[in-house]
This record gives C-alpha cells, structure tokens and sequence, in this order.
C-alpha cells in the first residue's frame, strides 16, 4: 500500500513537471513566433513612399514621415521629422525604427549617409517608369511583411497598364505642351516622370529630344510648336501658386479651342498606384481633345 501511494505520489509530481515543460516550451515558441510574425516598424521619407505603404497594408508601420504625406487621410496623422531639404537626425535615433525607406532623389543625401552611419537600415525608392511602381511594391511588401498583397497590388497594377496603353496605342497623335511650374515657365522632356504619360496617351511633347529632364523655356519656345492641348496640373499643396495666364496667347491652338486640362499633380506626379488612375483620367481628357480636333478638321 505504501508503495503505491509512493509510485503515485511520483507519478504526480513527474506529470505536474511535465506539464510545467510543455508550459514552458510554449511560451518559448510563441515568443519566436511573435519575432517572426512582428513587423518591422518604419520611417518612410517621401509622400509616395507612404502611399505605396499604405497600399500594401503596412501604413500602420510608419512612425515618421516628411512634409506633404497627406495620402490617404490618415497619412496626416504621422509624425513630421523633416522635409526634402532637412531631416531631424535626432527625432530618427529617439525613434528608433527598425527599417528607413527613403527616396533617392528626394532626400538629403549627406543625412541619408549619416543615418547609415549611425547603423539604420536605409533602403531606397528610386521609380523612373510605370513598370518600377510593381517591382517596388513587391519589394516593400516582402520587407514589411505583406507579400500576399504586395502581390496583388502589383499585378493588378500591371494588368491595368497593360489595358491602359493597349486602349491608345492606335490613337491619333497630337501636340501637347506640359506646364510642370509657371515661374519660370518649366515643362518636361525624355527621363521625366511625366514624359511617359504623353507617351502612353499618344501626344507629341515639342521638348521631349531636349537634354535636361525639366527644361526651363520661354513662352516664344512654345509658340512655333502650334500646341493642340496644355496639360497644366495644380496640387492641393500650392494654392497659392499661379498657372501660366495662357489667355494671354490666344493665337496658341490649345487656347484658341480652349483645350488645356488641368489633372491632379499629386496624382501625376507621385510614383504610386494611384498615378494609373490620373494616368486613365488624362489619357481619356486628352482623347476628348482629339475628337474636338477631329470635328473641327472635318
């Protein structure tokens, strides 16, 4: 009797051992599955790349952000640590984010080389064409731990190019003048971003062989060009800028059939997911114009 109670007393004391194991194993393998499901929290410096994060699902990650990261809505809420010319070094170290996503073009270079120095981990956006806004979301998404959508945002990107540019491949090409800045009077050329709009909606840009990007012009440049359609887009952003006054120069083709659009620059000019949508939106404005074109002509 006495041994039974004894093999029972130690089979309850090896059971209750056993189970305060397994309690511990667990809570070792929910604390390396919380390390790999954890998403990397993040500071993103430039509007498009907090766009193209929200887009993804990973805009709940970001923890600072630069001027003008007003997209979506609740972009505003994220807190500000610098704009395109300065960034705060320190507000990035109280900060501590586990991955930087800053913009090649965009940001000051000699903080982005401190940061690294410093040990952050900086990647960059860097889009020049339609085609690199799906490369990055897939990127992004992978490093933020969205891959299944990053996946879908991407190809669903791609088929939506695809189907905007097979829509006017076979248009009928006219002449359009791209205002990008009133003051001086700056439009684009080949290596813009915009450039590939007029590309896809089949219009002729007058400056598209000239060398620098962004050319400053004078309105005597424009004139020979006989422009069919200005393209003027306006930003929430600057309010208080003034377009070009083009009803100044009546004898311009695009004035004269009052054909000049204005889309939305944030839009146009922000290499995110969004840009398709301006990119329909000009391409059917501008085939609008053409059909004008075509009654008066006929």
């Amino acid at each position: 009797m006495k041994l039974t109670v004894l093999l029972l007393t130690l089979l309850l004391i090896a059971n209750a051992a056993y189970a305060e194991l397994n309690k511990e194993l667990n809570r070792e393998t929910n604390k390396e599955l919380s390390k790999k499901e954890a998403k990397p929290t993040i500071i993103a410096l430039s509007p498009h790349i907090v766009e193209m994060l929200y887009d993804i699902g990973a805009g709940e990650q970001i923890i600072g952000t630069t001027a003008f990261a007003d997209y979506p809505e609740q972009a505003k809420k994220i807190p500000r640590i610098g704009n395109y010319i300065r960034l705060q070094l320190e507000r990035v170290i109280e900060l501590q984010p586990d991955l930087i996503i800053a913009w090649k073009n965009g940001n000051p270079s000699d903080d982005l080389a401190r940061l690294e120095q410093l040990g952050f981990n900086v990647i960059y956006s860097h889009p020049q064409i339609f085609s690199d806004i799906a490369k990055e979301v897939r990127h992004f998404a992978k490093l933020t731990g969205h891959s299944a959508q990053g996946e879908r945002v991407a190809k669903k990107f791609e088929l939506e190019l695809a189907k905007i540019t097979m829509a006017y491949q076979d248009k009928t090409v006219i002449t359009g003048f791209y205002e990008l800045w009133s003051r001086p009077l700056t439009t684009v050329a080949k290596g813009s971003w915009p450039q590939q709009f007029f590309n896809i909606c089949k219009v002729k840009n007058p400056f598209a062989q000239v060398i620098t990007p962004y050319p400053q012009i004078s309105i005597e440049q424009v004139l020979p060009a006989a422009v069919q359609v200005i393209i003027q887009p306006l930003s929430v952003n600057q309010k208080e800028r003034e377009g070009f006054n083009w009803q100044d120069w009546p004898m311009i083709p695009a004035v004269a059939n009052k054909q000049i659009i204005q889309p939305d620059a944030d839009a146009m000019h922000r290499m995110t997911v969004r840009s398709l949508t301006a990119l329909k939106d000009l391409c059917a404005a501008i085939d609008k114009t053409r059909t004008i074109l075509q009654q008066k002509h006929n």
